[in-house]
C-alpha cells in the first residue's frame, strides 16, 4: 500500500468506527489487514488484525474505566477461539489496569497496549 491509501484507510476508519477504528488504523499503519467488529465463538472483538500468517484479536477500551480481570479473560478466551494473539488496546489515559489484572494478563499471555 502507497502511503495516500493508508492515510485514507486510517481516515475511513476513524470517521465510521471512532476511537476503535482510530486503534485499527494504527495496525494498518503497520502493515496489518484489519477486519472490523469481528463474530468470534465467544463474543465480539473489536478488530481482527492479520498480517503475515500472523493473527492478532483485539479489544479496544476507552474512557474511565478500570480494567480488571473479567477483561482479561474475556479477551483470551475470545482470541483462543480463534487462534489468535489477544491484545487488550487502551486508549488515552483514562482506562487504569489493576495489578490483578496486570498478573492475569501475564499469565495468559494478553498484551496490553496503550494508544493516545
Amino acid at each position: 500500500m502507497t502511503l495516500a491509501e493508508i492515510v485514507f484507510e486510517q481516515r475511513k476508519l476513524q470517521q465510521r468506527y471512532g476511537v476503535e477504528g482510530y486503534v485499527a488504523g494504527r495496525y494498518v499503519e503497520a502493515g496489518y489487514s484489519v477486519t472490523m467488529k469481528f463474530k468470534t465463538p465467544k463474543g465480539v472483538v473489536s478488530f481482527v488484525a492479520k498480517k503475515s500468517g500472523e493473527l492478532i484479536a483485539a479489544d479496544v477500551i476507552y474512557g474511565s474505566v478500570k480494567v480488571n480481570t473479567e477483561h482479561i479473560n474475556a479477551i483470551a478466551e475470545k482470541a483462543a477461539s480463534i487462534n489468535a494473539k489477544p491484545v487488550l488496546a487502551l486508549y488515552g489515559s483514562g482506562p487504569r489496569v489493576t495489578e490483578d489484572a496486570t498478573k492475569a494478563a501475564e499469565e495468559k499471555g494478553v498484551a496490553i497496549r496503550r494508544f493516545r
